[in-house]
């Protein structure tokens, strides 16, 4: 998984609810399973790999499951960005691998009073999500990886350590993929990340997700 720019799984949540200044206590948390060993904890910025189920509160009926999509896979995202609606984020804060909970969303920070009607949401609709968590790693945009990628330890990103990241991580998936593809990412990097062009990533250019002082 390159962690600059290839593309998450995301989970489906292609609208943002309404009322984003909503409390975080409005999101009711039931934790069905806790495991004996809990760490790390989820925060902001973490790449989450979770299966989930989603149920309208109203009737009980399941608008989603992720495990009939992407041939069952778990979906990966990135926690607190925005990749899903607010609820979510919210609800799967300080949680750990192999946590289940069962959360209850309003629609103030579910899909508001439009709803999502591709997904079988109405209007104002109160969402019930069953979630379990596998796997919290260090998210694409974290100190870590930044400090991973920039060898010289200059604080910025030059061409050359991010094509030499390119080349390690591609060699590490063993995918295979066209030869024209590394300049293509490399050039579609440069072309997102460096606002300023001056031929380099800066810290405060890549480092979107957290605010971490590197």
């Amino acid at each position: 998984l390159t962690v600059l720019l290839l593309p998450l799984a995301l989970l489906a949540a292609p609208a943002r609810g309404e009322g984003g200044t909503a409390a975080a206590e409005e999101v009711k948390i039931e934790v069905l399973h806790l495991p004996e060993a809990c760490s790390p904890k989820s925060k902001k910025g973490d790449l989450l790999n979770a299966h989930y189920d989603g149920f309208l509160a109203s009737d009980g009926s399941k608008f989603y499951c992720s495990r009939t999509q992407n041939e069952g896979h778990p979906k990966w995202f990135v926690l607190g960005v925005g990749q899903v609606i607010k609820g979510l984020d919210i609800a799967m804060m300080n949680m750990c691998p192999g946590e289940k909970r069962k959360v209850t969303i309003p629609p103030s920070l579910a899909y508001g009073q439009q709803g999502y009607a591709q997904g079988k949401i109405p209007p104002n609709a109160t969402l019930i999500f069953e979630i379990e968590l596998y796997a919290v790693n260090k998210g694409p945009r974290s100190v870590e990886a930044f400090n991973q990628i920039d060898k010289d330890g200059d604080k910025k990103l030059s061409e050359l350590e991010i094509s030499q990241y390119l080349k390690e991580e591609f060699a590490r998936d063993g995918k295979k993929r066209h030869p024209s593809a590394h300049d293509e990412i490399l050039a579609d990097i440069f072309k997102k990340n460096d606002h300023d062009g001056d031929g380099f990533i800066s810290a405060k250019e890549y480092n979107v997700y957290q605010h971490d002082e590197l």
